[in-house]
């Protein structure tokens, strides 16, 4: 299975604090598990406005956790471009796209997500 992590769960898994289990389970196992770089751009956006803090970069984060970085892509672009209005977060939005151009499974805790049609775990 290939994973990518919505941006809250990069965060919550960099802090240590608790998963589901079968999230937990699921980034353990994974065959491929996945940061967007709209996640890094998501995270220095809320961390530059004093609403996050972190010990360490997002690249940090990532490549001690054993993830790979998902660049964004003018194909994620252009899925973005047909998705109908359901979320209007634009970050979450980037991540649909990316999860349906990749084949990927989401892990979020956001419900709306599901509605894209994209398989996801909660988290």
């Amino acid at each position: 299975m290939r994973l990518l992590l919505d941006t809250h769960v990069v965060i919550w898994w960099d802090a240590g604090n608790r998963l589901s289990a079968t999230a937990n389970k699921a980034i353990h196992d994974a065959d491929q598990v996945f940061v967007s770089a709209a996640s890094a751009w998501e995270i220095a956006i809320k961390t530059s406005l004093g609403k996050i803090s972190s010990t360490r970069s997002i690249a940090q984060a990532t490549d001690e956790s054993g993830f790979d970085e998902l660049p964004v892509t003018f194909a994620h672009s252009a899925q973005l471009a047909v998705l109908p209005p359901i979320h209007r977060d634009p970050f979450d939005r980037m991540l649909i796209a990316q999860a349906m151009v990749e084949g990927l499974t989401v892990v979020t805790r956001d419900n709306a997500l599901q509605q894209y049609g994209v398989v996801t775990i909660k988290a």
